[in-house]
């Protein structure tokens, strides 16, 4: 662990502790107060969960990270490449084993992306007509046209994009945030991750891994119950008793194993479990919602469903201090994954495009989007080309893809990096997805050479050895 992690993780009393665990909004009758007052009783619990410093003054406080599953077109999308359009047919010619060893690639030819591009904003990227609402606000936009990853596997790059692993169970980029600041409302975890179903490499991307168990980030399933068994099966004052009763046993149970992290995580996550009781309810509550708020995420009134309340409840998780928000778009329309028909894009384009808009216009206007770092990415991209021209699919293109970057100090208006004429390899300023963790914990206000923890025997970081921060894209 780095020294600035050790000095801003000193142990909390257990007064704190039991203070946290009610929040200190709900009633502290009989026992809890008798327990907060008694100083002699014994035993201090490692509080992973609390507000740390960060290394250096953060630009952003919170992440939004949008996840595309499945691969996202970059020639289709945010890569405009006009050459696309005009050799559409041409043979090229590319010796790499991904393309010899695949069957019926002996040959291979351009293809033509299916929609056109614009400029727009003031700064005049170009967008396609694919995302017209998100084109709409690329003047707050730092795009990316030169990412590239280790894998072309769903599964691999997924874990890659999520964990900077492409092999081995390790935490999640949401995790190590936790992990390295803490969070900042004791009554809602630190790290929630929205997908109506998993995606490719499944629970591991939200995983804690090695690091203390309270990290872990919460799934919500939009529905009539994103957070099962929130409500309390018995009433305030009886749990609040039973709640006292079990953190004394804990705390004597912790002091007699010297204090075990693991423990104390577990007894966190116990805590914050009871606060959830009165903070997810009202989170998670759109009745308060306006109806134009609504109305700009493309939300009907009473529907819990789809990622326009995925993105909205973002904003509103942000609001109440939630440190990492990971939305994964794995809904009823399918995935990315477009290899049969690439038309399949349009329609899943439709299900994000203006909730996504939506959200960055809603931050904005509430003063949010300058301390919230939104995150757009997917796991890789696809290919400019196929086994013959009129092929209506891509395949998986690990090479170079689009991400993009807004808020939380970001510049504005700006496009980082390009491929080649026909957007197959990175021809400048090339960005792997251990250079974009940098840069988003840099955004934090973290080194990601000094977030480090001990496990094994070895020092563990998010980047393992590699990573650049991208000063380019910092306002």
């Amino acid at each position: 662990m780095c020294e600035q992690q050790e000095s801003s993780m000193d142990r909390v009393s257990r007064r704190h502790v039991l203070r946290s665990a009610v929040a200190g909004s709900l009633l502290m009758p009989g026992i809890l107060q008798e327990l907060l007052a008694d100083d002699s009783v014994p035993g201090r619990v490692n509080d992973s969960l609390a507000a740390k410093k960060s290394h250096f003054h953060p630009t952003a406080r919170q992440v939004i990270f949008l996840f595309m599953t499945g691969g996202v077109s970059q020639v289709d999308t945010f890569d405009h490449k006009p050459r696309l359009y005009q050799d559409v047919g041409k043979e090229v010619k590319l010796d790499h084993p991904e393309i010899r060893n695949r069957p019926g690639y002996e040959r291979i030819f351009l293809k033509r992306p299916q929609w056109e591009f614009q400029k727009h904003g003031e700064c005049g990227t170009e967008v396609s007509a694919l995302f017209p609402h998100v084109a709409g606000c690329v003047d707050d936009i730092a795009l990316i046209r030169s990412m590239h990853t280790d894998h072309s596997n769903h599964y691999n790059a997924t874990l890659g994009m999520h964990t900077g692993s492409f092999a081995f169970a390790r935490p999640s980029l949401g995790a190590w945030i936790s992990y390295g600041l803490g969070t900042e409302n004791r009554n809602l975890p630190s790290f929630v991750t929205i997908a109506p179903a998993q995606t490719y490499a499944g629970t591991q991307v939200y995983a804690s891994d090695f690091l203390p168990g309270a990290h872990q980030g919460t799934l919500v399933a939009p529905g009539a119950e994103p957070i099962a068994n929130v409500a309390p099966r018995v009433g305030r004052p009886q749990q609040e008793k039973e709640l006292a009763a079990l953190a004394k046993r804990n705390r004597k149970h912790l002091a007699g194993r010297g204090d075990d992290p693991h423990l104390a995580a577990r007894i966190n996550t116990f805590e914050t479990a009871f606060g959830m009781q009165m903070a997810v309810p009202d989170a998670f509550d759109l009745t308060t919602e306006t109806d134009a708020t609504l109305q700009l995420y493309g939300l009907p009134r009473g529907s819990s469903a789809g990622f326009a309340w995925q993105c909205l409840m973002a904003r509103r998780l942000v609001e109440r201090g939630v440190r990492f928000i990971e939305l994964i778009d794995t809904g009823s329309s399918g995935n990315w994954d477009s290899h049969g028909d690439m038309l399949d894009h349009a329609r899943l384009a439709r299900n994000v495009d203006q909730p996504i808009a939506a959200l960055l216009k809603d931050l904005k206007s509430r003063g949010l989007l300058d301390e919230t770092l939104v995150v757009w990415t997917t796991e890789f991209g696809r290919t400019p080309f196929n086994n013959t021209a009129e092929a209506k699919g891509r395949e998986h293109h690990n090479w170079a893809f689009s991400s993009w970057l807004a808020g939380g100090g970001v510049k504005r208006g700006v496009v980082h990096g390009e491929t080649d004429e026909y957007g197959i390899r990175v021809a400048r300023d090339g960005v792997h997805v251990h250079d974009l963790h940098a840069t988003i914990l840099h955004l934090m206000g973290l080194d990601h050479t000094r977030l480090t923890y001990r496990h094994s025997g070895r020092d563990f970081r998010l980047t393992d050895v590699h990573g650049n921060v991208i000063h380019d894209l910092l306002a």
